[in-house]
């Protein structure tokens, strides 16, 4: 983790405190605190639908809006509501606070409102401040009543609806816990602090009082002094009292000198309990929940699910810097006292101590929280404008805004990277120039957020490192540096900080990009915490890769329906050349990078991931909805595909992906034999490719093959595909005839004009045959010759026509000839 330098520079302390005097102090608190906290309800209570939805909604109206609940969800959350006895009329105090606090709570909300919408809202919350106070004023433990009352309803209703006996709902559970744990942790905090605070106060009053009886001891010695002035026998009429009196005072001074020194070292103590729960909080914040939101923002690149927003994670750093900064601030005040009046002992060194803690904590705190909340493009093009968003989640807090920093962007090398996180000298080296990469922090009010847009930033050009071995430039990883530097609490502390983005691959041409996500999708998947920039495994158990490429294509192709488990096997057997069927023979099999993607697979000309990602391209692009439906089988080989369709009737087909093309789909189906009777045989079409479904579409390809009739096992293929064919075309206009396309394969080509007079043209498309003995006798077609198969019965891709030139060449043709050829 990135800890910048951080320069500190002092200035006398002052008495500020924003706790409120009047609050029940720690111990008594903790002992009437055994409520169970409900924190986060109302994040969960938002999620209920149906009749659970109605029976929240229902709790709410013009005796408590829902809107009040929405706005301050968390305050309401946060309040000691259970500890109110509602039979006892001696708690009508606690719950007036409550209610004063309430109010006081919206009328702030309602204050920082700004803008159009703004305007509205600050009249609708300043107008529920008023109708609370006016409702509940005369009787407040009705209002802790109705809160009791929604609270534990929304539990109640939150607690059914998430089962815990499921995934989904054990999970909620669980951080329905964990929330409840930090909230919990925040409410001792609280309580902690105000308990120091009001020992801080009663330290200083018997400070003050130490002070003003030593000054009386130092009037009676001026007296003493002043009786050597006087004659023998006045001097022993006055000096028995006076050295009674300063006797007295000084006994007194030497034991209230003890006692404050007890006071000290007991306000020390109690001020290191503190900070190490709030080091642990923080830990627990900082270390767990905002490294795995960046770990589910990383993800989230892959295709994973959003990371989810900073809300939260905002409101428990805030809460942090407040409690670090009043307890800064009191032993802060503590030293002052112990300057004003010095007393020997430890207390010096203790406080010392505790300076350099709690400024640790705040430094770590602020350097945390720079974060980057919208990471820029991991696939970077020069020449090409991307955009980023960083934010300082304390920054509303700590009054950074009031002078607002300014973030500057430098992409820099994975060495550089490396040099960095060491605290080497780079010089202010970068790996590259960024134009527009300089951005000042806007605060937005209504948000609380402090943060920076970089939206026209573009990389100029690229300066690359000396590759190693076999890496190629799109294994080359950079990253965007973000640097900034600002003071809080009036330049008592100045902190410069830095934050890295994601790794980023930086290509020159969009023929780059297949291998460049190859890389990204690598590093964000096994990309360790903590690790050395950017050092990932080189090989990885299959199931893990299972998960990166079925998490990225559900992302890609935008559908629910992911990778199934023979899905996965086919995609084993292509990379491991297995052709095992069994799914947990590949449980225990590493692949490495070279096999992911830089080693061409057997008998190839390219890498197994440059094969899938062709797949996912033409699927997003083209069979998104096929795909969807379900009526792409799609991971079939050949071999396969033939044994499924020789146990169906003539006319069926499948659709599998090209094992021999990049981004390309092949049409497999049964039936006869032409130039053998008695037998049967599967087809394969030659594969369509993005360039084919430019011209017409699969769904129209299909309609125009009459011979295909049922898609695998048994579905009429109009069922499936009817609703993605392309309206007929419409009658001739002035005496024109509008052409259109079809699709044909020659053998298996018949005349069927089209009702709406339209003028076909018709294009060509070859099929190789996979034969197959089958005992029965069925009809045979006249031979044919087909010279464009390769030995292999593949189409020879170099000896066939591009389509589009076909295309273009039919459409010349006079529609009688055209006619006249597909009938002959």
């Amino acid at each position: 983790m990135w800890v910048p330098d951080v320069l500190f520079l002092r200035r006398p302390a002052r008495n500020e405190s924003s706790l409120d005097d009047d609050k029940p102090n720690f111990m008594d608190c903790l002992a009437e605190n055994k409520r169970v906290l409900k924190m986060a309800v109302w994040i969960q209570a938002q999620q209920l639908q149906g009749d659970a939805l109605h029976q929240m909604q229902s709790l709410y109206g013009q005796h408590f809006p829902i809107e009040v609940r929405h706005y301050l969800s968390q305050w309401i959350e946060g309040q000691l509501w259970d500890v109110i006895d509602l039979e006892n009329p001696q708690e009508e105090l606690k719950a007036k606070r409550l209610l004063d606090s309430l109010i006081q709570e919206l009328q702030n909300k309602a204050e920082h409102q700004v803008g159009e919408d703004g305007f509205l809202l600050k009249i609708k919350l300043g107008h529920y401040a008023n109708q609370l106070k006016s409702t509940y004023d005369r009787c407040p433990l009705e209002l802790v009543r109705c809160i009791k009352h929604i609270l534990y309803t929304e539990q109640r209703l939150v607690r059914e609806a998430t089962n815990s006996s499921s995934p989904v709902g054990g999970m909620m559970d669980s951080m329905s816990q964990k929330y409840q744990q930090i909230n919990q942790a925040f409410e001792e905090l609280r309580l902690m602090t105000q308990d120091t605070e009001n020992d801080l106060r009663k330290l200083q009053h018997n400070q003050e009082y130490f002070i003003i009886q030593y000054q009386e001891s130092l009037r009676i010695q001026a007296q003493l002094t002043s009786l050597t002035t006087l004659p023998p026998a006045d001097r022993q009429l006055r000096e028995p009292a006076l050295m009674s009196k300063r006797a007295t005072v000084e006994a007194w001074l030497t034991r209230e000198a003890n006692t404050l020194q007890k006071y000290r070292l007991d306000l020390a103590e109690k001020h290191q309990k503190t900070l190490q729960l709030l080091r642990k909080q923080q830990t627990i914040i900082l270390d767990d929940e905002l490294i795995q939101w960046k770990r589910r923002q990383q993800l989230a690149g892959n295709g994973g699910p959003p990371e989810g927003g900073l809300d939260i994670l905002q409101s428990w750093c805030e809460k942090l810097a407040e409690t670090i900064w009043q307890n800064r601030q009191q032993i802060r005040r503590a030293e002052h006292l112990r300057q004003q009046l010095p007393i020997p002992g430890p207390i010096e060194e203790l406080l010392n101590e505790l300076n350099s803690t709690i400024t640790d904590i705040i430094s770590a705190l602020v350097t945390s929280t720079f974060i980057i909340e919208k990471q820029p493009p991991q696939v970077l093009k020069t020449q090409t404008k991307f955009a980023a968003t960083v934010r300082l989640l304390v920054g509303g807090k700590l009054n950074v805004h009031m002078n607002p920093p300014q973030v500057k962007a430098t992409i820099i090398s994975e060495q550089q990277a490396k040099a960095l996180l060491k605290n080497e000298n780079t010089r202010n080296d970068s790996s590259g120039e960024i134009l527009n990469n300089n951005c000042v922090m806007e605060y937005h009010q209504t948000t609380g957020t402090l943060s920076a847009h970089f939206r026209n930033m573009s990389l100029k050009r690229i300066k690359r490192s000396d590759r190693r071995g076999a890496e190629s430039v799109t294994e080359e990883k950079f990253t965007i540096l973000f640097e900034s530097q600002f003071s809080v609490g009036g330049n008592e502390l100045v902190f410069q900080v830095k934050t890295l983005s994601l790794p980023v691959v930086v290509i020159v041409h969009g023929s780059q990009d297949n291998n460049a996500t190859a890389t990204v999708l690598w590093d964000n998947a096994f990309a360790e915490p903590g690790r050395v920039p950017f050092l990932v495994p080189d090989k990885v158990l299959w199931p893990q890769l299972c998960d990166a490429v079925n998490m990225k294509y559900k992302a890609e192709v935008q559908s629910n329906r992911g990778l199934s488990e023979e899905n996965l096997v086919f995609l084993a057997q292509k990379a491991f050349s297995s052709s095992s069927n069994n799914s947990d023979d590949y449980r225990s099999i590493t692949m490495t990078w070279s096999q992911f993607n830089r080693e061409s697979l057997p008998g190839r000309n390219f890498t197994f991931w440059q094969w899938f990602d062709g797949v996912m391209e033409l699927t997003k692009k083209h069979l998104k909805p096929h795909w969807n439906d379900g009526a792409i089988l799609g991971f079939v080989n050949k071999q396969q595909a033939q044994d499924m369709l020789m146990s169906k009737p003539n006319g069926t087909f499948l659709l599998r992906f090209s094992d021999s093309e990049i981004g390309g789909i092949t049409i497999a189906w049964v039936a006869e034999n032409p130039n053998k009777a008695g037998e049967r045989m599967v087809w394969n079409l030659m594969p369509y490719t993005t360039k084919d479904f430019s011209i017409r579409s699969l769904a129209d390809r299909i309609s125009d093959l009459n011979h295909l009739l049922f898609l695998y096992p048994d579905r009429a293929k109009d069922e499936v595909f009817s609703k993605y064919y392309t309206p007929p075309l419409s009658k001739a206009v002035d005496g024109y005839v509008k052409p259109q396309i079809k699709q044909v394969v020659p053998e298996f080509a018949t005349a069927n004009p089209d009702p709406t007079g339209g003028n076909q043209t018709y294009m060509d498309h070859g099929a190789s045959p996979a034969p197959v003995s089958h005992p029965h006798t069925y009809g045979i077609y006249p031979p044919m010759s087909d010279s464009m198969l390769d030995a292999d019965g593949d189409f020879d891709l170099d000896d066939t026509m591009d389509v589009a030139r076909h295309v273009e060449e039919l459409l010349r043709r006079p529609v009688e000839s055209q006619w006249g050829g597909q009938q002959s």
